[in-house]
C-alpha cells in the first residue's frame, strides 16, 4: 500500500452530526515503530558513525514486511534527528525493510505516555517480534465517566 493508497483507504467518520478526522478501516492498523533497541541495536544520536552498521533483529525485518503485505501501515518513530535521515533510510533499505514513512525527532527517555481521541495500543518490545496476543493489563485512563 502506497501512501496514496492509505489516503483512499481512510473512511470518513462522524461525532454528533460533524464530520471528525477520518479513520482506517478495523482490519487495517497504523504501526508507528521504534528503530533503536526495536529492530536494531540500541545506537545513541550521539555516535551515527554506529548507525550504518547496527546489528539487525531478524525477527523484526520478517514481522514488518508481513504486516506491511498483508496491507497495514508501517511508520517509523525514531528518536533520530532529521540529521541521520539518510543513515537510516541507507540502512532500512539494505536490510530490505517495507514501510510508509519515517517520523524522526521522537522525545527521548522514554516513559511515553501518548494521549490521542483515535484508540491507542502501545506494546513494549522486549526481545522479540512474534505474533501479537491479546493480555489484560492496567493503564491510565481519563475519569470520563464511562467505566467500559
Amino acid at each position: 500500500m502506497n501512501p496514496n493508497d492509505i489516503e483512499k483507504s481512510l473512511l470518513a467518520h462522524s461525532e454528533n452530526g460533524k464530520h471528525v478526522s477520518p479513520i482506517l478501516p478495523e482490519d487495517i492498523k497504523n504501526y508507528l515503530i521504534d528503530i533503536d533497541g526495536t529492530i536494531c541495536d540500541d545506537i545513541p544520536n550521539e555516535e551515527p558513525e554506529r548507525m550504518l552498521t547496527a546489528e539487525l533483529y531478524p525477527d523484526a525485518l520478517v514481522t514488518l514486511n508481513k504486516w506491511f503485505d498483508e496491507g497495514h501501515v508501517i511508520y517509523f518513530f525514531t528518536s533520530r534527528t532529521e540529521a541521520h535521515r539518510e543513515v537510516t533510510e541507507a540502512w532500512l533499505k539494505i536490510h530490505g525493510f517495507k514501510y510508509h514513512g519515517i517520523i524522526f525527532g521522537k522525545p527521548r527517555g522514554g516513559n511515553y505516555h501518548w494521549i490521542d481521541n483515535h484508540l491507542v495500543q502501545a506494546t513494549r518490545y522486549r526481545g522479540k517480534f512474534t505474533e501479537l496476543i491479546e493480555k489484560e493489563v492496567t493503564v491510565q485512563v481519563f475519569d470520563d465517566g464511562h467505566h467500559d
